[in-house]
């Protein structure tokens, strides 16, 4: 299954996720569809001002991550 979805996380929201006090990110697809992935996984996206674009995340018929990217 694939998603869409746009993400725009600040800086100091992101500490949370680098402090443990938050695990998870949960988005909206482009469909309507909630979208929970872990926080880690978008580490390699961070710049100076957060993480923020569109993105794809691919997931298997079970629901287990297969691939995320930065579209925009």
């Amino acid at each position: 299954m694939q998603y869409i979805f746009d993400i725009s996380i600040s800086r100091d929201e992101l500490l949370k996720f680098y402090s443990g006090a938050a695990r998870n990110v949960q988005a909206r697809d482009r469909r309507g569809l909630r979208v929970v992935f872990p926080a880690a996984i978008l580490r390699q996206f961070v710049g100076s001002d957060g993480v923020r674009g569109t993105f794809r995340l691919d997931a298997s018929a079970d629901g287990r991550l297969q691939s995320i990217e930065r579209l925009v």
